[in-house]
Protein backbone atom coordinates (compact mmCIF):
# COMPACT_ATOMS: atom_id res chain seq x y z
CA UNK A 1 0.00 0.00 0.00
CA UNK A 2 1.60 3.25 -0.38
CA UNK A 3 1.61 6.01 1.54
CA UNK A 4 -0.14 8.88 1.45
CA UNK A 5 -1.41 12.50 3.36
CA UNK A 6 -3.36 11.71 5.25
CA UNK A 7 -7.40 13.63 5.56
CA UNK A 8 -9.40 15.08 8.12
CA UNK A 9 -12.66 14.40 9.19
CA UNK A 10 -15.27 15.57 11.30
CA UNK A 11 -18.16 14.19 12.39
CA UNK A 12 -20.59 14.41 14.89
CA UNK A 13 -21.67 11.75 16.80
CA UNK A 14 -24.24 10.73 19.81
CA UNK A 15 -22.33 11.27 23.24
CA UNK A 16 -23.11 7.52 23.87
CA UNK A 17 -21.77 6.13 20.39
CA UNK A 18 -18.56 8.24 21.07
CA UNK A 19 -18.24 6.63 24.23
CA UNK A 20 -18.63 3.02 23.19
CA UNK A 21 -15.88 3.87 20.48
CA UNK A 22 -14.03 5.18 22.96
CA UNK A 23 -14.22 1.76 24.97
CA UNK A 24 -13.59 -0.13 21.42
CA UNK A 25 -10.03 1.36 20.65
CA UNK A 26 -9.17 1.67 24.69
CA UNK A 27 -10.09 -2.74 24.57
CA UNK A 28 -7.98 -2.60 21.22
CA UNK A 29 -5.02 -0.61 22.70
CA UNK A 30 -5.86 1.73 19.38
CA UNK A 31 -6.24 5.83 18.80
CA UNK A 32 -10.14 6.50 18.56
CA UNK A 33 -9.29 7.33 15.24
CA UNK A 34 -7.46 3.98 14.05
CA UNK A 35 -10.32 2.24 15.38
CA UNK A 36 -12.43 4.38 12.83
CA UNK A 37 -10.23 3.45 10.11
CA UNK A 38 -9.93 -0.15 10.90
CA UNK A 39 -13.69 0.09 11.65
CA UNK A 40 -14.34 1.41 8.16
CA UNK A 41 -11.78 -1.05 6.32
CA UNK A 42 -13.06 -3.61 7.80
CA UNK A 43 -16.82 -2.62 6.26
CA UNK A 44 -15.38 -2.29 3.26
CA UNK A 45 -13.92 -5.78 3.20
CA UNK A 46 -17.32 -7.04 4.46
CA UNK A 47 -19.58 -5.48 1.51
CA UNK A 48 -16.78 -5.86 -1.36
CA UNK A 49 -15.85 -2.13 -1.67
CA UNK A 50 -12.89 -1.19 -2.73
CA UNK A 51 -10.64 1.29 -1.27
CA UNK A 52 -8.02 3.60 -2.91
CA UNK A 53 -9.58 2.36 -6.66
CA UNK A 54 -11.61 6.05 -6.97
CA UNK A 55 -12.44 7.08 -10.58
CA UNK A 56 -10.48 10.14 -11.95
CA UNK A 57 -13.59 11.85 -11.77
CA UNK A 58 -14.54 11.01 -8.27
CA UNK A 59 -10.88 12.47 -6.89
CA UNK A 60 -11.84 15.53 -8.61
CA UNK A 61 -15.17 15.83 -6.92
CA UNK A 62 -13.26 14.94 -3.72
CA UNK A 63 -10.38 18.15 -4.13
Amino acid sequence: MAVTKTATLTIRVDPDLKEALKAAAQAEHRSIANMIEVMIREHCQKNNIAIGQLSESNQRRER
